[in-house]
């Protein structure tokens, strides 16, 4: 086929192993007569201008080596179309982007970063989470008492040391109730995923969690739903974007707020969407042309 009908799933070797979108995405795509492939992001001898578009689906551990993938999305938009594109890539990927939302107007979680060189402050009372500002599926994150500040302290030294500026967020007395996870496909809401909690640990910093534990279809509220749609219109630029994928946890006020808003390679659970695929590759086909 030629480079006019090509486009390219971005991926990783862990997300060829795990993730569950990039088959049936694939497969969609292949069904309208696309030539769909799975790229590894960092093969030096993949042609990504050969690409009618370029989709980044499943590049974990980008988290690890973020220079040299802030500048392979430079280098890709700059030779084919990427979604979503490069400079949306370097906002989302430092979620420091929390504090913009914030400033903003949009309820999220509280977090206070701390950049080396700052002061550690930690809460006086009750349970707070430590993990670094640029990270995946939960990676290098923890959950203290308030009496182990020592070993938070030890855990942001720690962060501090990589480079890293560390996130200091209190630990919602109601997340057992599940992380809300709500898909956007081209700015319209796709469908929706209860998750299980993670940090089920206390003190911990383990890197190998299930990162989506119990997930189960869900219907937002109208309340998380209009939570969802105002983060999306306070990105900067309003871009529009392929796809997103704003978690939503409640506070222990019960209104909801932001966890995270997932622009780069977020799971989309495609598997708990009757329409998904097709409306995903709807919005690939219209922007490859």
């Amino acid at each position: 086929m030629s480079a006019a009908t090509r486009v390219a799933l971005a991926t990783s070797v862990s997300g060829l192993a795990w993730d569950t979108d990039l088959p049936l995405l694939l497969e969609a795509l292949r069904a309208r007569g696309l030539d769909a492939v799975a790229a590894l992001w960092d093969a030096p001898d993949f042609d990504w201008s050969r690409c009618a578009a370029v989709v980044i689906r499943s590049t974990w551990g980008y988290e690890q080596r973020l220079p040299e993938y802030l500048a392979w999305a430079d280098a890709v938009q700059g030779v084919t179309r990427l979604d979503n594109p490069a400079w949306l890539v370097r906002w989302n990927t430092d979620k420091r982007y929390l504090g913009e939302l914030a400033g903003r107007g949009v309820p999220v979680v509280p977090t206070r970063f701390i950049a080396p060189g700052e002061d550690v402050v930690l809460p006086g009372h009750g349970q707070f989470v430590v993990k670094p500002a640029v990270s995946a599926g939960a990676r290098g994150a923890a959950r203290y008492t308030q009496d182990l500040h020592e070993k938070a302290a030890a855990h942001i030294t720690a962060l501090h040391a990589a480079g890293s500026t560390a996130m200091v967020q209190p630990y919602l007395t109601r997340i057992d109730e599940g992380e809300r996870a709500l898909v956007f496909l081209g700015g319209s809401f796709s469908h929706a995923v209860r998750k299980g909690p993670v940090l089920t640990g206390i003190g911990t910093v383990d890197d190998d969690r299930v990162p989506h534990p119990g997930l189960v279809g869900h219907l937002p509220s109208p309340a998380e739903l209009a939570l969802a749609e105002a983060a999306l219109a306070a990105v900067p630029g309003s871009p529009g974007l392929l796809h997103a994928r704003v978690d939503i946890a409640t506070a222990d006020d019960g209104t909801p707020v932001v966890m995270e808003l997932e622009l780069v390679e977020p799971n989309l659970f495609m598997g708990h969407s009757e329409h998904g695929p097709a409306r995903f590759t709807d919005l690939v086909q219209e922007r490859a042309r």
